[in-house]
């Protein structure tokens, strides 16, 4: 955020918290930008300027200080009293983040357990698979302790020493100077990230960060009925925890491809049946396309254009309780074209024929307008 050229942005709104939100509203708004926007995670041109925008808006929030001074005075005040961000141009992987501005994990204090972070994937299935349910593989990228040193950040068979910065206390004083004087406060030691301790030898494998991205795949059961846009929960598979805590889950938002012939309305399928005019008169049966086969249905006599055909239970089955969904066939009336000489005077006898008794309908003429405007 510093290093761009406009003027910052509001903390509040980079964030994305309210003005009298409180502090763990706060680490919990930044925590979650953090996941999405590390560098270690996301891979788009603009993640490292949205990661520092969001640390400088957080280290404001965070210092009851500062705070007070942006709510009064803004950027300027801020400014004005001496205050500039940290440098985060050699930030490291989300565990040094999260040390560094949370103190090990927060509420567990220093070198306490710490949640993992949620992840997100997106699967694309078609709308037979939607139907019947099925197993689809997920490969995601995910945090998760170094296998070669354990999640220590040593190089096997290195020693881990007291960190000489802040004598394994794992803060540092540090003085702030206000509009309203200068202020002492604690940060995290940025030697040993709170941790207190260092390796001596840094682990080659994670460059002792004790944790680096994972390729995972993983095979998930997507159940039956489940609709577009809808996610399927995996406990416990996302980021990994720090120091034995929980991991985070990941999330699976299915993406259901459109039909060429089916359109869903919830737990309906809706399908268009064309149908000449002159069967629409007549009456005919018709053998109408399923997700899992046909079934012939009768088209009444005089079945005018849009007339809707309900075959009960044979739309998308339930996704927990209820019964399946129906499909409704909309009756396309086919005007007929190119027509031979036979067929010709076939229809012109028709039309001779005709009296205002064939026309009559059920429904009025305001009764239809009425139809008509309030679908649109």
């Amino acid at each position: 955020m510093s290093t761009r050229a406009e003027l910052p942005r509001d903390p509040y709104e980079v964030l994305g918290v309210a003005r009298d939100a409180d502090d763990s509203q706060i680490k919990k708004a930044f925590r979650k930008l953090a996941r999405e926007l590390h560098p270690d995670v996301n891979s788009a041109e603009t993640a490292e300027e949205d990661f520092k925008e969001a640390a400088e808006a957080y280290e404001v929030l965070s210092d009851p200080e500062r705070r007070a001074t942006f709510d009064r005075y803004g950027w300027d005040g801020l400014r004005s009293g001496g205050y500039a961000p940290q440098d985060f141009s050699g930030f490291g992987s989300l565990s040094d983040i999260f040390d560094a501005f949370f103190g090990g994990g927060g509420g567990g204090g220093r070198g306490g357990p710490m949640q993992g972070g949620d992840v997100g994937v997106t699967v694309e299935i078609d709308l037979e698979t939607a139907a019947r349910g099925a197993q689809t593989e997920v490969a995601y990228d995910a945090i998760a302790r170094c296998e070669r040193c354990h999640g220590n950040g040593a190089e096997p068979g290195t020693p881990i020493e007291t960190c000489p910065k802040c004598q394994g206390g794992g803060v540092l004083q540090a003085v702030t100077r206000t509009p309203f004087g200068q202020v002492m406060r604690q940060m995290e030691c940025d030697r040993c990230g709170g941790d207190g301790r260092i390796a001596q030898t840094p682990c080659g494998e994670c460059r002792g960060r004790g944790r680096r991205v994972q390729r995972r795949t993983l095979t998930v059961d997507v159940p039956a009925g489940i609709a577009d846009g809808q996610r399927i929960r995996l406990a416990g598979r996302g980021h990994e925890g720090e120091r034995g805590g929980p991991a985070g889950d990941l999330y699976v938002q299915v993406h259901v491809k459109e039909h060429e012939r089916f359109v869903r309305d919830g737990d309906d399928l809706v399908t268009i049946l064309d149908l000449p005019a002159p069967l629409a008169a007549l009456g005919t049966t018709l053998r109408v396309p399923l997700l899992d086969g046909a079934e012939e249905v009768e088209v009444p006599p005089g079945t005018q254009p849009g007339a809707t055909i309900v075959l009960r239970g044979k739309g998308m089955p339930p996704l927990r309780r209820g019964r399946p969904g129906d499909m409704r066939v909309v009756v396309n009336v086919v005007v007929p074209r190119r027509l031979s000489k036979r067929q010709r005077e076939l229809l012109e006898e028709l039309a001779e024929s005709m009296v205002p008794e064939n026309m009559a309908s059920e429904e009025s003429m305001f009764s239809k307008l009425r139809r008509s405007i309030f679908a649109s």
